[in-house]
């Protein structure tokens, strides 16, 4: 397939608004340490996706009940040269398993969704964060924005999107 300018601009709009939200987690757990996501935090603020991975692999393999570290983990994959797709929606599952409410999750997890070109999964997701956010959050309105986006580029109508 090749690139049009509004694939272009979705693909923009996706990665400004994710790379913003990587640093909005969910409340931290009071009994996780959020100094030790630090590393891998700064590796993903630097865009270096590898050393991310490296970091958050090792703190999973530590700490496999880490929602922020499956959220972190999958969102470095998928923005990675070379996404592996399946890799990044188990660990975004993982972290929403562990996490129900786990705004970032949902947010990236819908993202992903649009990568794939499935719109139809990505659009259960602001439902789900109009619920745990009814005033609205960053999570929800970037996804939106997202989603709006994916389906005008498709030529359909983005319609009530909570």
């Amino acid at each position: 397939m090749k690139p049009t300018l509004s694939h272009d601009f979705i693909i923009a709009a996706i990665t400004l608004g994710a790379a913003h939200a990587a640093d909005t987690p969910s409340p931290p757990d009071k009994d996780k340490d959020p100094k030790k996501l630090e590393p891998a935090r700064e590796a993903i603020a630097r865009g270096d996706w590898g050393s991310a991975r490296v970091h958050l692999a090792r703190i999973l393999g530590q700490d496999p009940a880490n929602a922020d570290a499956h959220n972190r983990y999958a969102f470095a994959e998928r923005k990675s040269s070379a996404p592996r797709m399946d890799v990044v929606c188990r660990h975004y599952n993982e972290a929403l398993r562990l996490d129900p409410g786990h705004r970032g999750a949902h947010e990236y997890l819908g993202e992903a969704y649009l990568m794939g070109g499935n719109p139809g999964k990505a659009r259960e997701h602001p439902e789900i964060l109009a619920k745990l956010c009814p005033a609205r959050c960053e999570e929800r309105s970037v996804l939106q924005a997202a989603l709006g986006e994916a389906l005008a580029a498709r030529g359909h109508q983005a319609g009530a999107l909570t």
